[in-house]
C-alpha cells in the first residue's frame, strides 16, 4: 500500500509538475539561441560551466516565489544565497560572488530582504558584488545569479548519470523543520559558518577524487523531483527501493512519514551517482564531515523512467 501511495505522492507534486512544465522552454533556447565553444556545459545543469584555461567559470542563477518574500521577507533574502550556494557545490565547485535583483513594494519587506541576503552572504562567505534594485514597485521580486569555479577535471555533471550506477542520497541529519513551512527542512540557520561551510566541503572532496559521476542538490521538488530532472539530463532511468531511504531522528519524532519526507526542500543534501566501486569510500567520506549517506537504488536503462520497489514489488511511476 505504501508503495502506491509514494506513487501518487510523485505524480501528484505541483513542484515536479512544475519542473516538467519548463521543458519546452528548455528545447527552445537550446535549439533558437547563440552556441559558443567556450561553453562547456549550459542548461539542464545546477551551474553552468564556462571554459577559462584549466578551470570552469560556474554560473547559477534562481528566484524566489513571490508568496514567500511577502510572508517570510528575510528567509527569502536567506534563502537566495542558499539556493545558488548549494548549486555551486552541487557540481564540486566553490562559490565566489553574487549578484542580486530585487523589486519591493515596501520598505518593511525590502529591509527584511537585505538583513537576509547579508545573513546569507555572511554565513556562507559569498560576497554580494552586483544587483538590480526597484523601491517603488507593486510587486516582490528577488532573484540571485551567482558564479563560482572549479577544475576542470573535477566538475560534476548532473546530467552524467550512467546505467549501473548506485544512486546515493546524502542528508545532513542535523536539521528541523523549517519556521516559514513544514515542507522546508533547515539545517544552515542555527549553525556557525564554519560549519555550514565544512558540510558542503565534502562534495569538493568527491568531486576532487572523481568518485560520482552525476550530482544534484535536493531543492523543491523533494528526493524524487531531483532524481527525475537528474535521469532527464541524463538520458537514463532510476530504479528506488523505497525501504532504504532513511528520515533524520527529528523529523521521525516530529511524526514526519516516508510520503511527507519525500516531498522536502532538503538543504545541505544530494542525490549522487557513481560505480559502485565509488559507492564506499563516497558513503564514508560524507560520513567524516557530518553528513549521512547510503544507496538507494540504481540508474536503468530505460529513459527517463522512474520506477519505484519495495524489494518485492515495482511500480513504474512516470517518464519525465
Amino acid at each position: 500500500m505504501i508503495l502506491e501511495k509514494i506513487a501518487k505522492s510523485i505524480n501528484t507534486n505541483k513542484h515536479i509538475l512544475e519542473k516538467k512544465e519548463i521543458s519546452p522552454i528548455v528545447q527552445y533556447i537550446e535549439k533558437n539561441t547563440y552556441k559558443s565553444p567556450q561553453i562547456f556545459s549550459d542548461i539542464g545543469e545546477d551551474s553552468a560551466a564556462v571554459k577559462n584555461n584549466d578551470k570552469y567559470i560556474l554560473i547559477t542563477t534562481d528566484r524566489i516565489k513571490t508568496e514567500f518574500i511577502e510572508n517570510f521577507p528575510f528567509g527569502a533574502g536567506f534563502s537566495s544565497i542558499l539556493v545558488s550556494v548549494d548549486d555551486i557545490y552541487a557540481c564540486g565547485g566553490t562559490p565566489l560572488a553574487a549578484s542580486i535583483i530585487i523589486s519591493v513594494k515596501n520598505s518593511t519587506i525590502g529591509e527584511a530582504i537585505l538583513e537576509g541576503i547579508s545573513e546569507g552572504s555572511r554565513k556562507f562567505k559569498v560576497p554580494i558584488v552586483r544587483g538590480h534594485t526597484n523601491l517603488q514597485s507593486n510587486f516582490c521580486e528577488l532573484s540571485s545569479t551567482m558564479i563560482g569555479e572549479i577544475k576542470s577535471e573535477d566538475y560534476i555533471s548532473a546530467g552524467n548519470a550512467q546505467v549501473g550506477d548506485d544512486i546515493i542520497l546524502a542528508v545532513d541529519f542535523d536539521g528541523k523543520p523549517g519556521k516559514a513551512s513544514k515542507f522546508y527542512y533547515d539545517t544552515t540557520t542555527f549553525k556557525s559558518s564554519e560549519e555550514v561551510l565544512r558540510k558542503r566541503s565534502s562534495l569538493n572532496i568527491i568531486a576532487k577524487k572523481h568518485l560520482a559521476n552525476a550530482s544534484k542538490d535536493i531543492s523543491n521538488g523533494g528526493i524524487f523531483g531531483t532524481l527525475l530532472q537528474m535521469i532527464k539530463y541524463s538520458d537514463v532511468g532510476a530504479d528506488v527501493n523505497i525501504n532504504t531511504i532513511k528520515i533524520p531522528p527529528l523529523l521521525l519524532e516530529k511524526d514526519y512519514t516516508l510520503e511527507s519526507y519525500i516531498e522536502l526542500y532538503l538543504t545541505t543534501s544530494f542525490l549522487l551517482t557513481c560505480k559502485n566501486k565509488n559507492s564506499e569510500e563516497m558513503i564514508d567520506t560524507f560520513k567524516k564531515y557530518g553528513i549521512f549517506a547510503n544507496v538507494i537504488g540504481k540508474i536503468i536503462n530505460d529513459p527517463c523512467l522512474l520506477r519505484i520497489n519495495n524489494g518485492k514489488k515495482s511500480i513504474d511511476v512516470m517518464k519525465f
